[in-house]
């Protein structure tokens, strides 16, 4: 028998290593059950369709896929809902499910790994901390202290 050339070695190798980027990438790939919006471009998203007033953009896209759609800026995926009853559904009945931050560097280093109300996830200590803000930064007694301050 003839002993294998470099050639065979490296065609096993090469099929080996597509089977296995494959594999991960159908595992990645999650089928989600998200609202319909425009297609992302790779590394920009859908920031190519925001213009000059993001506002108008965002509404002349609700016009052309739905009042409630899927966006992607940058690699951050973005649920839109336009009209004012759907936001207030958002932000009031499913606050819970959409109030997450991304975890970025500037979060970690900069506040001690996400210690301030700013950056720290959603949970006991954020709630916490926002109830002390709500008492001692921004009272009614605490702001009229200030007046002077603002009246500069």
């Amino acid at each position: 028998m003839e002993t294998p050339s470099w050639a065979s070695y490296l065609t096993a190798w090469l099929a080996t290593l597509a089977l296995i980027l494959l594999s991960l990438r159908l595992r990645r790939r999650q089928k989600l059950n998200l609202p319909p919006g425009p297609n992302p471009w790779p590394i920009i998203g859908n920031l190519n369709l925001i213009g000059s007033f993001p506002h108008r953009s965002i509404h002349a896209l609700s016009k052309k896929y739905s009042p409630i759609m899927h966006l992607k800026f940058g690699s951050f995926p973005v649920v839109v809902a336009s009209p004012v009853n759907m936001a207030k559904t958002f932000l009031k009945t499913h606050d819970v499910t959409f109030v997450g931050r991304p975890k970025t560097a500037a979060g970690e280093y900069t506040t001690y790994n996400y210690s301030d109300i700013i950056w720290s996830p959603y949970g006991p200590y954020w709630r916490q901390a926002r109830k002390m803000c709500m008492i001692e930064l921004f009272s009614a007694k605490r702001l009229e202290s200030y007046e002077y301050i603002r009246r500069e």
